[in-house]
């Protein structure tokens, strides 16, 4: 099967842009992928791609042949997929998630897992964008993720819920008002360059406030436990599964009036067309009927 194997790394250069990038996400040194790359040129009697040094990038014929090779493999991963009987589900599946959709994926997951005894779903957290970045270049199946403005048109997104921006700080805080808590306690501010972040920049501005971080981080977890210890505010999204109304420990104050909560959109994407559609469609309508029946918490 060395051709399918080769057929994948080309994918995967096609997916990456380079050898290198390749190289990481199929487990090969950057020279096994350039030795994969020659023979499968040989094999197919044609140039695939334009070489300048050490860079080789997709020529018109390696561009042509990716859909075909696409489709090959996903005939392939199809045909190896175990025969499930009526009514079942059966082979493998890898499901990307933020750590604040866990509890309810690993829960929906669990009871598939017993309800389908020949089904293997593994479980993978990461950042939206990364995540979102390996659902493209098919390293994982599926992911739940915040919706982008930069979606490619080769994914399908599946909205699940919302989570407005809220304030957050410690129960003993100072402050009144979300404004007021926000300009009396340090302020623990989400990566700008994130979405997220982003997001809270926009109502800092509408609230005219101009405050200098204490500190900056990319996880909405250690921000909250910094202020579970007592550390300052900050502006985030009310986790749906967030366990903040029965922590005595934390106080989450909604934003005033007239400024409008902005929220940030959790979904799930996927390519088009994949192998393990039929899997992943279970998942998603378990998920997004679980988030409909439970309750933010």
């Amino acid at each position: 099967m060395d051709g399918l194997r080769f057929f994948r790394t080309f994918l995967a250069v096609a997916r990456h842009g380079s050898f290198s990038e390749a190289a990481q996400h199929v487990g090969l040194t950057q020279a096994a992928v350039s030795f994969q790359m020659r023979t499968l040129e040989t094999e197919l009697a044609r140039k695939l791609f334009d070489r300048s040094g050490r860079i080789a990038r997709l020529n018109a014929e390696g561009r042509e042949l990716v859909p075909e090779v696409e489709a090959l493999l996903g005939a392939y991963d199809r045909i190896r997929q175990p025969r499930a009987r009526q009514g079942e589900l059966a082979g493998s599946v890898t499901i990307g998630a933020l750590v604040s959709c866990m509890h309810t994926l690993l829960r929906v997951t669990s009871r598939l897992k017993q309800e389908h005894p020949a089904l293997d779903i593994r479980i993978q957290h990461g950042q939206s964008h990364g995540l979102a970045a390996r659902v493209m270049a098919g390293d994982i199946d599926a992911a739940f993720v915040v919706e982008s403005n930069h979606l490619s048109p080769a994914l399908r997104w599946s909205p699940m819920y919302a989570e407005a921006l809220v304030v957050l700080t410690h129960a003993q805080a100072g402050g009144t008002c979300a404004a007021e808590v926000l300009a009396l306690n340090p302020y623990l501010r989400f990566d700008p360059t994130q979405r997220t972040g982003a997001l809270a920049e926009k109502v800092l501005r509408e609230l005219g406030l101009n405050i200098e971080p204490f500190m900056e981080l990319n996880s909405i977890g250690e921000l909250t436990s910094l202020i579970e210890q007592g550390v300052g505010a900050t502006l985030v999204p009310r986790l749906r599964d967030g366990g903040w109304l029965g922590n005595p420990r934390l106080r989450v104050l909604p934003l005033p009036h007239p400024v409008e909560a902005p929220a940030r959109h959790i979904g799930m994407v996927e390519r088009n067309d994949h192998a393990r559609r039929a899997i992943t469609d279970v998942i998603r309508e378990r998920c997004a009927q679980a988030w409909r029946e439970s309750p933010p918490n």
